[in-house]
């Protein structure tokens, strides 16, 4: 332990002795662990967000689309079939256990107004349901009723940014809106959600039941999809197999042919929404790698004209009794204080980067723990790596033609 502490102190003293050249040595590596934080900061500031907006559509939903079917060679998508209908979405909410929400959905957009204002927005048709499965409370007013649903109602929930749109500075409760030049009371305001993952308005919408959208404005009998929400999170991958078996009896496929519909959980619908991002993560991740990799090269460079520098020094050192692994532990151990020092720095920037994006552009960033581990690992086995081959090369120099080197 003595011997590993004096060949540090030794390192430093050769270090500190070239501090401009020992710093530019270092250099790269603060690079690459810099880009390594402030890539996978992003990444995972990104995942989080989208996680979190994902997490905004409500807890355990489970999503049933219309479409994936394909007639003369041509495959259809999400939606666009037209293969749910209401009786479907009664089925699942009557005949599967784990159900504790089903709103049946249709959807339209168009121009909507309110005396002499107009907006164009997107109306969705759904059940009493879709305002606990989403999670979105109403800040003014109340959501419509099971009953208006029955009774095919003309009432409406209106988005914060519709209520701005079409009744500035005024209570919207009672008030008339004219969806497709159809009336619709007024009797509810959503609270605010704003932007999506997708950069989408939330709040740029119109809830009605929808039977109210089938009948008055589409004139249409099959469903865009239905939203289901399953009682518990250790049950969503049961209940999805259940409604998927469920459906096919219903739908009279046989065991050869494909699903006329698509079954999603929460958990897929987040998985396919953060593939681009980790994909871009690490891509930039690989491209910072190649960082530490370059400025283990520097590193090794540096410590080889280091080695033909102090041949001399060397030669003495042997001389006077120093072993070959005592020179190999000098070296070695410079190249790791190279190494190691630069990965702290590049930590300390990385993060400081990172938090200098969320304060200036508004970027969401988020450091694991993790990550920074691995970052002072991969600096330290970086200067294991490329500072052996310079260490060996010092401890098999001859002490005799070491002192005489000049």
């Amino acid at each position: 332990m003595r011997r590993v502490l004096a060949a540090f102190k030794i390192a430093l003293r050769a270090l500190f002795r070239n501090k401009t050249r020992a710093f530019l040595t270092m250099l790269g590596i603060i690079c690459g662990v810099a880009a390594v934080i402030t890539t996978v900061s992003l990444g995972q500031g990104a995942k989080a967000q989208i996680e979190a907006q994902i997490a905004s559509l409500g807890q355990n939903v489970i999503q049933v689309g219309s479409g994936s079917v394909t007639r003369g060679g041509i495959h259809t998508g999400w939606g666009s079939a037209g293969t749910l209908t209401i009786e479907d979405a009664e089925a699942i909410q009557r005949e599967i256990p784990g159900v504790v929400g089903v709103s049946p959905e249709v959807r339209t957009s168009g121009q909507v107004a309110a005396g002499n204002a107009n907006w164009f927005t997107q109306a969705l048709g759904e059940s009493a349901d879709y305002f606990s499965i989403r999670q979105w409370p109403v800040a003014l007013g109340e959501p419509f009723t099971e009953q208006d649903v029955r009774s095919v109602n003309k009432v409406a929930v209106i988005g914060a940014t519709v209520a701005d749109q079409l009744y500035p500075g005024e209570d919207p409760i009672g008030k008339v809106i004219r969806i497709r030049n159809a009336p619709f009371i007024v009797v509810g305001v959503l609270a605010s959600k704003g932007f999506n993952m997708f950069g989408q308005d939330q709040d740029d919408v119109v809830v009605i039941p929808y039977t109210s959208a089938m009948k008055r404005l589409l004139g249409q009998t099959s469903l865009r999809s239905i939203i289901v929400q399953a009682a518990g999170p250790e049950i969503i991958a049961l209940t999805q197999q259940q409604i998927t078996e469920l459906l096919r009896q219903r739908h009279r496929i046989t065991p050869d042919r494909d699903d006329d519909f698509t079954v999603r959980t929460q958990q897929e619908i987040a998985e396919r929404a953060t593939e681009a991002s980790e994909t871009m993560r690490n891509l930039l991740a690989g491209v910072a790698a190649v960082s530490l990799i370059v400025g283990g090269i520097g590193i090794m460079n540096i410590m080889l004209v280091s080695v033909t520098e102090r041949t001399r020094e060397i030669g003495i050192r042997m001389a006077v009794g120093a072993r070959g692994r005592d020179v190999m532990l000098q070296f070695l151990i410079e190249a790791v204080t190279l190494s190691a020092i630069g990965g702290a720095l590049g930590i300390l920037a990385g993060v400081g980067a990172s938090k200098w994006l969320t304060y200036s552009q508004g970027w969401p960033t988020a450091t694991p723990l993790g990550w920074i581990l691995i970052s002072v690992c991969c600096s330290a086995v970086v200067g294991i790596l490329f500072g052996f081959y310079p260490a060996r090369k010092a401890s098999q120099l001859d002490p005799i033609e070491a002192l005489r080197y000049e």
